[in-house]
């Protein structure tokens, strides 16, 4: 039960992520990913942003798709794998973008991996 209230909040994470990236206004943007806000005005950043908003929200959705549409021991290493994704692409982020990456996504998404082996 609670791996999956896990798994939910990783995904609706996701998806929250997205709208900022490709819907946020510059000041949202700049504060979310610890730029300055011209230079998310820029409109090559712009579409760089709103590149990156559409695979997080994919990746969101297909994490509730799997949630969805699949069950048993399929379903299980489908999310655990989804979220190793998610925590590989934060540790990532950590490294190259901000250090908050780990904390706001890549945590999250630990956890849930963690819980999806206890299940």
């Amino acid at each position: 039960m609670f791996a999956y209230i896990m798994v939910t909040l990783v995904s609706l994470e996701a998806i929250g992520i997205m709208f900022v990236e490709m819907f946020g206004t510059d000041s949202q943007q700049a504060k979310a990913f610890d730029l300055k806000e011209s230079f998310v005005q820029i409109p090559e950043v712009k579409t760089l942003l709103a590149n990156q908003g559409i695979y997080n929200g994919l990746f969101g959705a297909l994490v509730i798709g799997t949630m969805l549409f699949l069950s048993g021991p399929q379903q299980v290493l489908m999310l655990q794998m989804e979220m190793l994704f998610i925590f590989l692409a934060a540790v990532y982020g950590a490294l190259t973008a901000t250090k908050k990456i780990i904390l706001v996504q890549g945590l999250p998404a630990f956890i849930a991996i963690i819980l999806l082996f206890l299940k």
